[in-house]
């Protein structure tokens, strides 16, 4: 099943997930929304065959989902989950993509994905991702999670092996950042300045060496207490 990190256990959602798919082949979509459809709870309110179109779907349907393929022609994935995330926070963004590899990764967390998920996922681990995504949490298929754990040193801010010794409040954190959380939400809900947030987050990229908000999420995925797999 997909890897989800958070602390809390998975529970039913109280109404139907709306969802809108982006992939510029048909075929992809077509087995995707089939495999979504399964479930009662999820409806499937729009489709898109390029990330314009998947930005117009969302500014015009305001769905829970909007789930995204890397490349598609006019704008791709990791520019389209950017705009939608600048004027509809609300909206998870979850990449559906056959590029299981760093860079990629990487653009998608600094474009603030809520998940990366490989397209050979099955329907179950599909099931699970949409639901946890919806419940706040970050989702990634294993292929994935294998690829942040076999990242070579030199690109990694630290080895597995390594330990770094940080605050039960930078734990804390790092544990938002993760979620996709900006400084002033962290400070409101931790009932904190911003400027307390920001000095936490400068210490946490110094400690870790993380150079940037993308490497740091990648250290709490991989490091932090606060996360477990499901």
């Amino acid at each position: 099943m997909a890897e989800t990190f958070l602390m809390n256990n998975r529970a039913p959602l109280s109404s139907r997930i709306r969802v809108i798919l982006a992939d510029d082949h048909e075929l992809v979509r077509v087995g995707v929304r089939r495999l979504l459809q399964t479930r009662e709870d999820i409806e499937v309110v729009g489709e898109a065959s390029s990330g314009e179109e998947a930005v117009y779907l969302v500014e015009r349907e305001r769905p829970d989902i909007a789930l995204l393929d890397v490349l598609m022609p006019s704008l791709d994935g990791i520019g389209a989950a950017k705009r939608i995330k600048d004027f509809s926070f609300e909206t998870k963004v979850v990449m559906l993509t056959t590029f299981e590899d760093n860079h990629y990764l990487d653009l998608a967390l600094q474009s603030g994905a809520d998940g990366y998920l490989s397209k050979n996922v099955g329907r179950q681990e599909l099931h699970d991702a949409v639901t946890d995504v919806m419940l706040g949490r970050r989702v990634f298929s294993k292929a994935v999670i294998s690829v942040m754990q076999g990242r070579k040193p030199q690109a990694m801010p630290l080895q597995a092996s390594e330990a770094v010794s940080i605050t039960r409040r930078e734990e804390e954190i790092l544990h938002l950042v993760a979620q996709g959380l900006s400084s002033p939400q962290i400070a409101k809900k931790l009932s904190i300045s911003s400027r307390t947030v920001e000095s936490h987050r400068a210490h946490l990229m110094e400690k870790t060496g993380a150079t940037n908000m993308a490497g740091l999420v990648r250290y709490a995925l991989l490091h932090s207490t606060y996360f477990s797999e499901h």
